[in-house]
């Protein structure tokens, strides 16, 4: 059996809301899930006729029959979690801190532990909070489109930690994930993120969601790929906008119609009037500046302590210019600029992972790999 445990890196800091939320999913299930699931249903709840029916129970049902078969929490659950027949907005957020089994609340929260860290970093603690609650929403929306007519209701913060997933998929490509081998012989070995993200939205779930619908024994496959790509689409969305505003934040200067002009400025040794030439350039002219030149004016707001600007300059060469020989210096400085901020400490690991690969120069690597270290010591 393969079971995640970790992965790496890790972000600086604590993710105090990826804690909190798992601690209120385990406290709905000690003191609410627990204590209903070892009573009986009430039998004057009108809810029980509604859910038996639910279920395809007909006929002559004996009151020992229900006794044996149906506890308090089904029907609490029935109630409470989102069934498509009869949707509600207030059932579709309480579902996803409801669980069935000690199971399913244990893998929810083992996920949620190893992914959510370095997306909480991402995103902050309020964007990271909404973002959960929005795609688990959008997870169970997406569930509910192919059996629309169910009375069984979903539960589960899988969803939403779906959305996570997905986050993290599109942002950490380079992380690596710990994975636990046993019974027979307990082995960890590291495997790449992307590699145990991609089966578990493939193999795990889209394959059984195209085989048996939008579940299949009792797990809402439907779900998880929702929640997946809604979060795959916050976090492209939420990288394009960071990328326009990295750009904004590094100025503007008067209107000039020449890329040259940022080479003549350059050549003068006036960096700082390079830069404010390049950024009043339409964009059509700033593509042809040439890559040594971009990467004079990424070190040289580096060098001041301008890491939004400097980025502006190195993502430019790593986005348009993946096969140019000074890609790897690109990387090294996106790594040392995102280095600088706590909360892209992964991200930088990522820019470091890719100068080592992309480099033959072996002081590249070493001062690269300075970095990565640090990192991974938490540093």
């Amino acid at each position: 059996m393969l079971l995640p445990i970790g992965d790496t890196p890790n972000p600086r800091g604590k993710p105090y809301v990826t804690y909190c939320l798992m601690a209120v999913n385990i406290a709905v299930f000690l003191f609410v899930s627990l204590p209903l699931i070892v009573q009986p249903p009430d039998f004057s709840n009108p809810l029980l006729l509604d859910y038996l029916r639910a279920i395809g129970a007909r006929g002559r049902i004996s009151a020992d029959q229900v006794m044996q078969h149906v506890t308090a929490y089904d029907l609490f659950v029935f109630q409470f979690g989102y069934r498509p027949a009869s949707p509600s907005t207030f059932t579709a957020f309480t579902a996803m801190f409801l669980h069935g089994s000690w199971m399913h609340l244990a893998g929810n929260m083992l996920f949620l532990w190893i992914f959510g860290d370095n997306v909480e970093a991402r995103l902050g603690r309020l964007g990271y909070l909404l973002v959960y609650l929005g795609t688990g929403i959008a997870a169970t929306l997406f569930f509910a489109i192919f059996v629309p007519g169910s009375a069984v209701p979903m539960i589960g913060a899988s969803g939403a930690i779906s959305g996570v997933l997905g986050c993290y998929f599109l942002w950490f490509p380079r992380n690596q994930v710990k994975i636990l081998f046993f019974p027979f012989i307990f082995i960890s070995f590291l495997i790449p993120a992307r590699i145990v993200l991609g089966v578990y939205l493939l193999i795990e779930n889209l394959l059984p969601f195209l085989v048996n619908g939008g579940s299949a024994g009792g797990v809402a496959h439907g779900a998880h790929i929702g929640g997946f790509l809604a979060g795959m689409a916050v976090a492209g969305l939420v990288q394009k906008r960071s990328g326009r505003g990295a750009a904004r934040r590094g100025g503007s200067g008067p209107e000039v119609v020449a890329a040259g002009r940022v080479t003549r400025s350059l050549q003068r040794g006036n960096v700082s009037q390079a830069v404010l030439h390049f950024l009043s350039l339409p964009e059509p002219e700033q593509r042809q500046v040439p890559t040594g030149d971009l990467l004079t004016m990424g070190d040289f707001l580096l060098d001041r302590l301008d890491n939004h600007g400097a980025l502006t300059f190195y993502r430019r060469i790593i986005a348009e210019r993946p096969n140019d020989p000074l890609l790897d210096r690109a990387c090294l400085g996106a790594g040392k600029a995102l280095y600088r901020q706590p909360r892209q400490r992964t991200s930088a690991y990522q820019h470091f992972l890719s100068a080592v690969d992309v480099t033959k120069n072996e002081s590249l690597v070493e001062e690269a790999r300075q970095y990565l270290r640090a990192i991974e010591k938490g540093q």
